[in-house]
C-alpha cells in the first residue's frame, strides 16, 4: 500500500535547505522498517531513447525537489538534456514537461543537469502567474525561469522567460584576451549544470568549465548574479583577481592574471539569507594539471569564498589547496550549521574536499574553528612547475579517508588487473595526499 504523504513533507532545495544540510525530520521510514520497502511506481524519462547517439556523454545527476502544496506539490527534476519534468509524487503520473529545446552541439558534448531551484515571489498575489518559480541553467548557456505550477515560461524574466549568456561570455573573453578570442569558444566549453541559488531576490549561478583540461586561457570562472524577477544583471565575481587593486592579485604573476581561465564554481553554492551571504566553492585555475604558467597560490581558486549576496563583495575567503595541479576542486556544497562551543552558538560552515579533509570555519569571518596547519608537502614536480612548499591540513576533524595509497590497496576487475597494479603502485613516488 502506498502511504499518504506526511503533512509538511517537502524538499525545497538541492541540499534540503539553502545551507545544504541534507536533513529531513521525517521518520516514517527508519532502520527498523526500511527492509520492507517495495517499489510503488516507476517513471522513465525516455531521454536516452530520444537521443541514442548522445548516450555515452549524458549523465543523470539530478536531485528532485518536492514542492509545497501552494506550488503544486509536484516532484520536479531536470534531465541531462534540460527538460524539466513534474510528477505526482504519490502515483508517479506525469503532470507537465517543459522542454527548452537544448542545442545539442557537436559529438563529444557533455550533457548533465544536477538540479533546479524553487523560489516564491511574495511580492505578487498568491494566484499570480510565476509566484512560484523554477530556475534552471542549461548546457547551451541559458538561464530559464518557469512557473512551478504549470511549467509555463515566466515572461517577465529576461526575454520570454530566459537569459542567453553566451554573448556575455564571449565579450569577457575578448575584453581579456583581445578581439577575436571569443570565436574560439566551442559549444560545451562552458555550461550551467548545477542549480543556481537565490539570496534576497538575487539569483546567483556558477558554471562548469570544460576547457580547463586542455588550455590555460579559456573562459573565466565568473560567478554571475541577476534579479530573480526580471533577470537584470546585478553583479559578477571572477575568482581570478584581474583587478591589480585586489589584495590577492599580489600573489599572482601579472601576465598570468590576464591569461588564466577557470577557477569556476561548478559545484553547489549555499546561502545564508539572514546575513546576505552566498558561499562559493571554487575549482582549480587553468590548466588543471600544470601550474608553471600561473605561479603562486592562485587565490581565489580552490577556495571557499563568502560573497555579499546583494553586491558580490568578497567578505572573506579560505583556500583549501594552494597552487592546485591535481584537479582538487572543492566538489561539495558548503554545509551551514551552528556549532556549540563553551555554551556559545557559533555560525559555522563546513567544506568537504576531494582529499577527504574537512575544513570548518566561522561563517561570518572565515576564521578556522579548529586549528589548520601549513605542513610541508613533497616537491617532486615536472620541469617548469613551482609547487607550493606547504598545504593546509585541519587538525580536527580527522580525515574522512586514510590518506595515501600503497600496493596492498590495489584492486581490479580481472586477475590481470590485480597482478599488474601492485607493482605499478609500488614504483610510484610516495606522497600521501
Amino acid at each position: 500500500m502506498l502511504l499518504a504523504m506526511p503533512a509538511g513533507a517537502q524538499w525545497l532545495h538541492y541540499g534540503g535547505d539553502p545551507g545544504g544540510q541534507s536533513y529531513s525530520s521525517l521518520d516514517l521510514v527508519n532502520r527498523d522498517n526500511v527492509d520492507r520497502l517495495r517499489e510503488a511506481w516507476r517513471y522513465q524519462t525516455g531521454e536516452l531513447a530520444r537521443h541514442p547517439e548522445r548516450r555515452a556523454m549524458a549523465s543523470f545527476h539530478a536531485t528532485p525537489l518536492l514542492l509545497p502544496e501552494a506550488a503544486g506539490q509536484s516532484l520536479v527534476f531536470c534531465t541531462p538534456f534540460n527538460r524539466i519534468i513534474a510528477l505526482d509524487p504519490a502515483s508517479g503520473a506525469e503532470r507537465w514537461v517543459y522542454d527548452p529545446g537544448l542545442e545539442l552541439g557537436p559529438p563529444g558534448t557533455r550533457y548533465n543537469c544536477r538540479g533546479i531551484t524553487w523560489w516564491e515571489d511574495r511580492s505578487v498575489p498568491d494566484d499570480a502567474a510565476c509566484r512560484h518559480r523554477l530556475y534552471m541553467g542549461t548546457g547551451d548557456l541559458r538561464l530559464i525561469a518557469i512557473d512551478a505550477r504549470d511549467g509555463r515560461p515566466c515572461t517577465g524574466f529576461g526575454e520570454g522567460g530566459q537569459l542567453d549568456l553566451r554573448p556575455a561570455i564571449i565579450a569577457e573573453l575578448e575584453q581579456r584576451l583581445g578581439p577575436g578570442a571569443g570565436a574560439g569558444l566551442r559549444h560545451g566549453d562552458i555550461q550551467f549544470v548545477s542549480p543556481p541559488v537565490i539570496v534576497g531576490g538575487v539569483l546567483v549561478t556558477g558554471s562548469s568549465n570544460n576547457t580547463k583540461f586542455r588550455r590555460p586561457d579559456g573562459p573565466a570562472g565568473t560567478v554571475r548574479a541577476f534579479d530573480a524577477r526580471t533577470g537584470a544583471p546585478r553583479w559578477d565575481f571572477d575568482p581570478v583577481p584581474r583587478n591589480p587593486g585586489d589584495p590577492e592579485a599580489a600573489g599572482w604573476d601579472p601576465g598570468a592574471l590576464a591569461r588564466t581561465g577557470g577557477a569556476n564554481a561548478w559545484s553547489m553554492l549555499s546561502v545564508d539569507e539572514a546575513r546576505d551571504l552566498v558561499f562559493v566553492p571554487t575549482s582549480s585555475a587553468a590548466p588543471d594539471f600544470f601550474g608553471g604558467l600561473r605561479p603562486g597560490d592562485n587565490r581565489y581558486a580552490n577556495s571557499l569564498v563568502a560573497l555579499r549576496g546583494s553586491t558580490g563583495e568578497v567578505i572573506w575567503h579560505f583556500q583549501a589547496v594552494h597552487h592546485d595541479v591535481w584537479d582538487l576542486d572543492l566538489p561539495a556544497q558548503p554545509i551551514l550549521f551552528e556549532m556549540l562551543r563553551d555554551g556559545e552558538r557559533i555560525p559555522a560552515v563546513a567544506q568537504l574536499t576531494k582529499m577527504g579533509l574537512v575544513f570548518i570555519v566561522n561563517r561570518e569571518t572565515g576564521e578556522p574553528l579548529f586549528p589548520v596547519e601549513e605542513r610541508p608537502v613533497p616537491q617532486d614536480a615536472v620541469a617548469g612547475e613551482q609547487l607550493s612548499p606547504t598545504q593546509p591540513f585541519p587538525v580536527r576533524p580527522p580525515p574522512l579517508v586514510t590518506p595515501g595509497m600503497g600496493p596492498d590497496d590495489a584492486w581490479g576487475f580481472t586477475l590481470l588487473d590485480r597482478a599488474w597494479c601492485p607493482p605499478e603502485i609500488a614504483a610510484a613516488p610516495p606522497g600521501g595526499v
